[in-house]
């Protein structure tokens, strides 16, 4: 067993999406190797209903899958297929938008105005670039939950852990998605398969992830009274941890604990050719996709 050393911390960046919803991104418009087969991920966490409340309207996909998680408040849905719904707290959505799609969703925070969730970008390959638009919804109460002795409890929400399968299937990356809590002082570690890229977004509390070269904690740089100092720290709210090879990532969890994703996928190793929402392999593939919105011809018949 070897554990995955930790190649880079960095903090999510307040940015604004849709119709003026404050989020912060952890990462996403980069370069798409670094994460490959994962673009962008948001963090839509957000206490004033003012800075969500126009949510994200009507806006075309191609290419690609989105992941939606919500922990608090809801997510109203609808798409140009006649579909229609709405998230909850735990629940997730998992969108294939293949050939394209035209979607919007509305956020509606929860009794004391809390709007709290994340989406998650997966690439497709050119085999499935085109293929059928669909959706999983899968509702809190379907998500396995698995805990461990010492009260670290995961939950599995794509992927297999710990004995139990996530409900969300027949995703082109192949991802594992958990959502993991780690009690106050306790040290833990997960197993992740070798051939995958894999990062954590810690959420809540904080902790430590443990480096193969730097088992104690992350080395960080920080400026202390005008001086760049190395000192051990501690990774907390959102924070971005991208892990290099191994097959195991390994955290301590600092006095408060710590809430974490971990997400891992199988690369795709394709070029990708990307403007805005909609991520092909080619230019001409993009601009075929361009063509297509303003002529009316973005959504495909289904066969």
């Amino acid at each position: 067993m070897s554990i995955r050393p930790v190649l880079e911390t960095r903090k999510a960046k307040a940015t604004m999406e849709g119709a003026g919803v404050h989020l912060h991104r952890a990462f996403g418009f980069h370069d798409p190797t670094e994460l490959d087969p994962f673009l962008l991920f948001d963090d839509f966490r957000n206490e004033n209903p003012a800075d969500y409340a126009q949510g994200f309207p009507w806006h075309p996909h191609r290419g690609i899958e989105t992941i939606t998680y919500v922990l608090a408040g809801e997510v109203e849905h609808g798409d140009s297929l006649g579909n229609q719904g709405r998230l909850g707290a735990g629940d997730v959505q998992w969108m294939t938008a293949g050939s394209g799609i035209l979607h919007q969703e509305m956020p509606k925070g929860n009794a004391k105005g809390q709007m709290h969730g994340f989406q998650l970008w997966a690439n497709l390959p050119s085999s499935l670039k085109m293929t059928a638009p669909r959706y999983q919804d899968v509702t809190a109460p379907d998500i396995p939950v698995v805990v461990d002795d010492d009260g670290t409890a995961v939950r599995v929400i794509v992927g297999a852990f710990w004995g139990k399968r996530g409900p969300v299937d027949g995703i082109a990356a192949d991802p594992q998605y958990l959502d993991i809590s780690v009690p106050p002082g306790v040290k833990k570690t997960f197993p992740v398969d070798t051939y995958r890229r894999s990062f954590a977004y810690v959420f809540e509390g904080a902790g430590a992830f443990a480096d193969a070269s730097t088992p104690e904690g992350v080395l960080l740089e920080k400026e202390v009274a005008g001086q760049e100092v190395n000192i051990r720290d501690l990774s907390g709210n959102r924070t971005l941890i991208r892990f290099g090879t191994g097959d195991e990532v390994t955290v301590q969890a600092g006095p408060e604990g710590i809430r974490f994703l971990l997400i891992s996928g199988a690369p795709i190793a394709e070029p990708v050719a990307w403007h805005g929402p909609i991520v092909m392999n080619t230019k001409d593939e993009l601009r075929t996709a361009m063509a297509d919105l303003r002529n009316g011809t973005f959504i495909k018949p289904a066969h």
